[in-house]
C-alpha cells in the first residue's frame, strides 16, 4: 500500500469510480488517455490550408476518432491538426468567450497572456482524493477578474517561466515516473494557453490522463478543440446568475456560456466531470441552489460534485461586505441540505 493510497478516503474513491469509470480505466492501464487516441487518428492537411479547410478536416478526424478508426503512427494526426488550428486562432484570439480578438503573437490579450508563462508546477496532494498526487501546472493570467481570487498573484499578473513544449513534455514524463496520476492544467486559467498545451501533448509519450481545471468560460471553438483531448473536466461552477458573475468576476453572459459548455463537454469523447462549486457567503439561494439543481437535471445525479466550504475573503473581497467573511454554520448546513434535496449521489460536502 503506497503513501498516496493511505491518505485518501476509501469511500470517496468508490464513489469516484462510479462517476468516472474512464479515468480509472486509464489509471489501471486498461485504457489510454484520450489524447493518445487523437494521436492515432490519421488526417491529411497542409499548414497552408485555410482555417475553414482545417476545420472541415478536423470534423472528419473527429468522426474517425468516434468510430475508432485508428492508425499506429500516422504522419499527421488529429492532435497535430488541433495544435495547428489553436495556433492560428491566436492571431485573432477567441479562445475564451471574451473574444478580445487580440493578435496574441504580438500583444497581450484581455487574459494578460501573450506567450505562455508557468507560475509553478509540482506534485499536488491537496486536490480531490481520486486525483492525488496530481501534477499541477499553474499558468499565469486569467479571463476572469474575481474579486476574491485566492491565486490573484498569478491570475492577475504576468509571472512565471517560459518552457518549450518539448521541455514541458519532459517535465510531465518525470512527474508521471514520480507517481503523478494525471496532468492537471490550471491557473489562473488554462484556456488562453490551449495552443501551448496541445503542442506539449504532441510530445508526451507517457499515458497520463489530462485534467482540464477551468472556469469553463471557453468559446465554442475551444470546446471543439478540447473534444478528444480532455479526460476529466475539473470544472468550476461559480455563479447561479449573470448579475453576480458580472459583479464579482466581470464575466458577461456567464450562465449561458458555462451551462452551454457543460452540455458540450457532456458529449465529448470519453470525457468525465469533477465539478467544483465554492459556496459563497450570502449566496446559497441565488447561486448554490440553482447550480446544484441544474447539475442534477442536466448532467445527472451520479456526476461527481465537490461542494466546497473553503471560501475565505482574499484579494479585494473586503470591498464587498456581503462576501467579506467565511461561511457560517447555517450556510454550510443549507448547502448540505441542497445537495441532498437534489439527490446528488456522488457529492463531496465540506
Amino acid at each position: 500500500m503506497d503513501m498516496w493510497f493511505r491518505r485518501v478516503d476509501i469511500g470517496e474513491i468508490e464513489k469516484a469510480k462510479r462517476a468516472m469509470p474512464h479515468y480509472f480505466e486509464v489509471l489501471s492501464g486498461r485504457e489510454k488517455p484520450n489524447f493518445f487516441y487523437a494521436k492515432q487518428v490519421k488526417v491529411d492537411f497542409s499548414k497552408d490550408d485555410s482555417l475553414e479547410e482545417l476545420w472541415n478536416i478536423h470534423e472528419e478526424g473527429m468522426e474517425k476518432l468516434r468510430e475508432n478508426d485508428l492508425s499506429e503512427s500516422p504522419e499527421k494526426s488529429l492532435l497535430d491538426l488541433k495544435a495547428l488550428i489553436a495556433d492560428r486562432i491566436l492571431k485573432k484570439c477567441e479562445l475564451c468567450e471574451i473574444k478580445c480578438h487580440v493578435n496574441r503573437k504580438e500583444s497581450i490579450g484581455y487574459c494578460r497572456v501573450k506567450e505562455t508563462l508557468i507560475a509553478s508546477d509540482f506534485l499536488h496532494i491537496g486536490e480531490e482524493p481520486e486525483l492525488i498526487p496530481s501534477y499541477t501546472i499553474f499558468f499565469s493570467g486569467c479571463n476572469f477578474r474575481c474579486v476574491f481570487c485566492q491565486n490573484w498573484d498569478i491570475s492577475q499578473y504576468r509571472v512565471g517561466l517560459r518552457y518549450s513544449p518539448e521541455d514541458m513534455a519532459t517535465k510531465i514524463a518525470v512527474a508521471y515516473a514520480e507517481g503523478a496520476k494525471n496532468v492537471n492544467f490550471v491557473g489562473g486559467e488554462p484556456t488562453p494557453n490551449l495552443p501551448f498545451i496541445l503542442e506539449t501533448l504532441r510530445y508526451v509519450k507517457v499515458p497520463i490522463p489530462v485534467v482540464w481545471n477551468s472556469n469553463m468560460y471557453m468559446s465554442e471553438i475551444t470546446m471543439r478543440l478540447l473534444d478528444g483531448i480532455v479526460d476529466v473536466y475539473l470544472a468550476d461552477f461559480k455563479w447561479g446568475n449573470n448579475e453576480d458573475a458580472i459583479k464579482y468576476s466581470k464575466a458577461p453572459r456567464y450562465w449561458e456560456v458555462v451551462t452551454r459548455n457543460f452540455l458540450l463537454a457532456k458529449e465529448h469523447y470519453k470525457a468525465e466531470f469533477l465539478i467544483r462549486h465554492l459556496v459563497m457567503p450570502n449566496h446559497l439561494e441565488c447561486c448554490t441552489k440553482p447550480i446544484l439543481k441544474w447539475i442534477a437535471e442536466n448532467l445527472g445525479k451520479e456526476v461527481r460534485v465537490n461542494v466546497m466550504f473553503q471560501y475565505r475573503p482574499e484579494y479585494r473581497a473586503d470591498r464587498y461586505p456581503e462576501i467579506a467573511r467565511r461561511l457560517n454554520y447555517e450556510e454550510m448546513q443549507r448547502a448540505t441540505e441542497l445537495a441532498a434535496e437534489f439527490e446528488l449521489k456522488n457529492a463531496m460536502i465540506g
